[in-house]
């Protein structure tokens, strides 16, 4: 198997696995293309994204489902401890709230009314997900508070609300450094910002023009917009 992003060989770990998962005894020879348009390890689900993208195209070659391909993408997140949920939210599209662990059927989902652009800005180094979660006292406090604002905004599902305990779990979790903090306070004055987890990355909405030119001055700019349908294969 050959994997290629960005035009450059890759190992990609997440994307095998998802594939080796599909393809079972199959002997097909399998080579990857896929684009990156924002960076990988910022907290922006692009492990998940590529691993995604890659087994909804094999699917669909060998005639097999698309929730075979979730499945596949997923436990190899989930395996190789680059996330535990982001192909499951990049799979439907939206806003979404993960009420219970797993896949459909058996996890539950709320979504939130929402949509609109995004603005995304990197500001450090890229965090290594598989170490913070093998930490076992960052995991427990991330478990812990992901629980009390997983109640607090099944309470009121709203973008402001959600925004709110994102800087709060921001906080009190320690994950973010000086600079992270001050890019979402400075952001703040342009409408709702908090941390990409997990990342030296902010993401924020509001008033997108006045969110670029005060985010600018911490890192790289990316403009994206809420997509409410989810994972698809575009051109068959």
């Amino acid at each position: 198997m050959d994997i290629y992003i960005n035009n450059r060989r890759s190992s990609a770990p997440v994307i095998r696995l998802a594939l080796k998962y599909l393809l079972g005894e199959n002997p097909l020879n399998v080579v990857v293309k896929t684009k990156y348009e924002i960076p990988v390890g910022q907290g922006f689900g692009m492990s998940a994204a590529g691993a995604l993208s890659a087994s909804y195209a094999l699917a669909k070659i060998i005639g097999i489902s698309s929730n075979d391909a979730i499945r596949a993408s997923h436990f190899a997140e989930v395996q190789l401890k680059t996330g535990l949920g982001d192909v499951l939210a990049s799979s439907f599209g939206g806003i979404e709230i993960r009420k219970s662990a797993g896949l459909p059927p058996w996890g539950v989902i709320e979504h939130i009314p929402g949509n609109g652009e995004l603005v995304l800005c990197v500001i450090g180094k890229k965090l290594d997900t598989k170490k913070i979660l093998e930490d076992t006292n960052k995991a427990t406090k991330i478990v812990d508070y992901g629980k009390y604002c997983t109640k607090k905004i099944l309470q009121k599902p709203s973008v402001d609300n959600l925004f709110t305990l994102s800087q709060a779990f921001t906080e009190n979790t320690n994950l973010a450094d000086e600079k992270i903090l001050s890019a979402i306070k400075s952001a703040s004055k342009f409408g709702l910002a908090s941390m990409c987890m997990l990342g030296n990355s902010v993401f924020a909405m509001g008033k997108t023009d006045e969110l670029c030119n005060a985010l600018s001055s911490f890192g790289k700019i990316f403009l994206c917009s809420v997509d409410e349908i989810g994972a698809r294969v575009l051109n068959e």
